[in-house]
């Protein structure tokens, strides 16, 4: 085991004093949507395919270190209603057979931003089971190192 700095005789002011300075807590900066409900034609069995249920979906979006901390400006914030206005239009966009491609779309979408570092996406179905709130999949992607988009979700 590594001896202590009180074992090697370093008291509370000798690292500072030798130009020593812990590392500063890394700012960070998540947007997140919480349950956004809406209906969706979602699903594998037939009945899912013939008639749309609710879905209940949330994200959190984990920006870049460049854009951890936007302050007031608005210019410099990842945009929910963006975020919210693509999840509704992948939901309207046509059948979807399992909730890990509709979070995978979402988690694309997100992407656009190029302020986004990292996405977690949740998508239930909320029907499903009578004694369960809801059933579905999480995803969490990071951006991919290539390939990213300049524009907004």
């Amino acid at each position: 085991m590594a001896p202590t700095t009180r074992q090697l005789g370093l008291g509370p002011g000798t690292l500072a004093a030798l130009g020593y300075e812990p590392p500063a807590p890394a700012a960070g900066y998540t947007v997140t949507v919480r349950g956004l409900v809406l209906m969706c034609s979602i699903g594998i069995r037939r009945r899912e395919r013939e008639q749309r249920q609710r879905v209940r979906v949330s994200v959190d979006l984990i920006a870049t270190a460049a854009a951890a901390v936007p302050g007031d400006d608005r210019r410099r914030v990842i945009n929910y209603e963006k975020v919210v206005a693509a999840i509704r239009e992948i939901a309207r966009s046509g059948h979807i057979d399992l909730c890990e491609g509709f979070a995978e779309r979402i988690c694309a979408a997100c992407f656009a931003d190029t302020r986004v570092e990292r996405v977690r996406v949740w998508v239930e179905k909320l029907d499903v089971f009578s004694d369960a709130e809801g059933v579905g999949a999480m995803l969490e992607r990071t951006r991919p190192l290539s390939g990213a988009s300049d524009r907004s979700p």
